[in-house]
């Protein structure tokens, strides 16, 4: 069967990377590491069931957010632990976005967000569209006012 696994560059720092994945995510693990003069070369990865290979290259490359990983939460719990996990030591941005301490971009988004938006009564999607675009972490209980307020 044929797979798309996605690779990703990293400036010297796939261990740390690898390690905070791997902890962070359930079903996660650290399955192969290709070592070259003792240093990591790549690796092959595993997190929350998807495979990833990464490879320790140096600056020439960056992440930027044209591509990113969503993270789909079931309650506000989650939404925080993967929040509060993930900018630490990176940087927050808009609408659920990050960026962690690597420089890779993540969305980490309340599957509620998504019952809202597509709520049958427009005036209720909207309210909570415009609820989601003036928070950096996404609250649920403030979206779902955002949908009361407007419906």
């Amino acid at each position: 069967m044929t797979e798309i696994i996605p690779s990703l560059w990293f400036n010297q720092n796939i261990e740390d990377a690898m390690k905070l994945y791997t902890e962070t995510f359930p079903d996660s693990s650290i399955d192969n590491v290709t070592r070259n003069d003792g240093n990591v070369f790549s690796a092959e990865f595993t997190v929350s069931g998807q495979k990833f290979i990464g490879i320790n290259a140096g600056p020439e490359f960056s992440f930027t957010e044209a591509v990113s990983f969503t993270v789909t939460c079931a309650s506000q719990d989650e939404v925080d632990y993967y929040w509060n996990t993930l900018t630490a030591g990176g940087e927050e941005s808009r609408c659920g976005w990050l960026k962690d301490r690597f420089g890779l971009s993540w969305q980490i988004v309340p599957t509620r967000l998504y019952e809202l938006i597509s709520d049958p009564d427009p005036a209720r999607a909207k309210g909570a569209l415009d609820a989601m675009m003036k928070m950096d972490k996404l609250i649920i209980a403030d979206l779902e006012a955002g949908a009361d307020a407007a419906g």
